[in-house]
């Protein structure tokens, strides 16, 4: 019997223990309401613990609630931030205390009167919360407009991205995208203001300024502007080395489509040396090259030099590409075998 008393004893002072560690967390909640005296969502609360440094972080709800119950009593400053993660008002010195409903509401409405927060910080937090909101409007519509480009509704695409752009003349990605709408929507004059404001809004460090100036040129050509066309293909290259080989091989196919085999074959020497293992520039250049071929003494055809080994590399880099075929028939036409090193270089090896 002592034994079982013993035991029950024990096991509840361990219940005792366990109710004790439980009860050290303390609850914090509150409501945040802007100049207007409305709830405030999304927000950013921090309860900074004074007397050991530990933070949490938590957000307010639709209702502009914030809530935790993972709080450690003790003395705590609690801080707001706006959207943009700049501090807008803070409490210091509140106490956290156990078994109580520690209740800590900030009203900005209050907070300017009570020199909380000064009238300049009021008007840069609103100012930071509507340009928060209006760049998640934003966003809606670039999805949106990607969407439809993808399924190729160009004109629904123009429409988003002109309300966009009406709304924002400050971001690159949206006359960005307005560009590309334009130019699917065969609009090619629109698409060239687009582009331009696009690169003249980008940072120097921009990824997608090679695109643009690759979508400039690409409006260019279909405005018969040739040799503007040209200087943007140049400038895509030189701004975005990374995608240099597809801008100067689309530099080459515009040459190329008006007759200017040698102007083109310069270009796609250039896409080559810029990315090696890129198949198309070869098989261009080999198909350029075929048009500078004579006929000998015998009557047989000679082909310029470089022209097999053009259509032979384009088989070793692309042996079921889709001018494969294509490049087999003319070497064939030109009495050249095929000759690619794909696929059988260091047999036995592992």
């Amino acid at each position: 019997m002592t034994k079982r008393i013993a035991l029950f004893l024990l096991v509840a002072m361990m219940a005792i223990l366990t109710v004790t560690a439980v009860a050290q967390q303390a609850s914090v909640k509150g409501v945040v309401k802007d100049e207007n005296g409305k709830p405030i969502a999304g927000d950013t609360v921090e309860l900074n613990n004074l007397d050991n440094g530990k933070k949490i972080v938590v957000k307010t709800d639709n209702h502009g609630q914030y809530y935790s119950i993972a709080a450690t009593p003790g003395n705590y400053k609690i801080n707001l931030l706006g959207p943009d993660g700049k501090l807008i008002y803070f409490l210091n010195n509140v106490p956290v205390r156990l078994a109580i409903d520690n209740i800590y509401d900030i009203d900005l409405s209050k907070a300017v009167k009570e020199s909380g927060i000064s009238e300049e910080q009021r008007k840069a937090y609103e100012k930071a919360k509507k340009d928060n909101e209006k760049i998640k409007g934003i966003n809606a519509l670039l999805v949106q407009a990607n969407a439809q480009m993808k399924d190729e509704k160009w004109d629904d695409a123009v429409t988003t991205m002109e309300q966009a752009a009406a709304q924002d003349q400050t971001h690159d990605v949206v006359y960005g995208t307005l560009a590309a709408a334009y130019l699917g929507d065969k609009k090619y004059p629109e698409a060239e203001t687009a582009f331009t404001k696009a690169i003249q809004l980008a940072p120097a460090t921009s990824k997608s300024i090679g695109g643009y100036h690759n979508g400039l040129a690409q409006s260019l050509v279909k405005q018969s502007k040739t040799t503007e066309a040209m200087a943007e293909y140049d400038k895509a290259a030189q701004l975005d080395p990374a995608g240099a080989g597809m801008y100067y091989y689309n530099e080459g196919a515009v040459l190329t489509n008006q007759g200017k085999p040698d102007e083109a074959n310069q270009a796609f020497d250039k896409a080559i040396a810029a990315e090696p293992t890129r198949p198309d520039p070869y098989y261009q250049k080999g198909l350029n090259l075929l048009g500078k071929a004579t006929l000998g003494k015998d009557g047989k055809m000679v082909p310029a030099p470089g022209t097999a080994e053009a259509l032979n590399k384009y088989l070793e880099l692309a042996p079921a590409g889709r001018y494969a075929q294509s490049a087999k028939d003319l070497l064939a036409s030109i009495g050249a075998p095929v000759q690619t090193t794909f696929g059988s270089q260091k047999k036995g090896k592992k």
